[in-house]
């Protein structure tokens, strides 16, 4: 299992503490240190069954200076998102918890459930 980690989340810590507490085999990726290429964010999100705008974080400052918000949310656009996504990372919800062919955006108790 990998997780996609920020040590200054709280959702992100409590995740690595759910890992750490159900002595799961992971490794841990700091993703605003080792962004995921794009490539990798296309096969996660497979896994997630999500797109990229549902893992963005659009509140975040660098959101607004893009235009995230007036940018269409649909196939035409979604390489862009994608794009947007690997370079900068700051806009990747977290965290991302990945096992296998699995992945879910572990920000509540059910997500973590699921993936454990």
């Amino acid at each position: 299992m990998e997780i996609w980690h920020n040590p200054r989340c709280s959702k992100s810590r409590t995740a690595k503490k759910a890992l750490d507490e159900s002595g799961a085999d992971y490794t841990e990726r700091r993703y605003l240190d080792t962004p995921p290429t794009a490539a990798e964010l296309t096969e996660v999100l497979g896994k997630l069954g999500m797109e990229p705008w549902d893992i963005a974080r659009t509140t975040e400052p660098v959101a607004k200076e893009l235009g995230l918000a007036d940018l269409p949310r649909d196939a035409a656009n979604r390489t862009r998102w994608i794009g947007l996504l690997a370079d900068n990372p700051v806009l990747i919800q977290r965290p991302i918890l990945i096992d296998g062919q699995t992945a879910v955006v572990g920000r509540d108790e059910d997500a973590l459930r699921r993936i454990l």
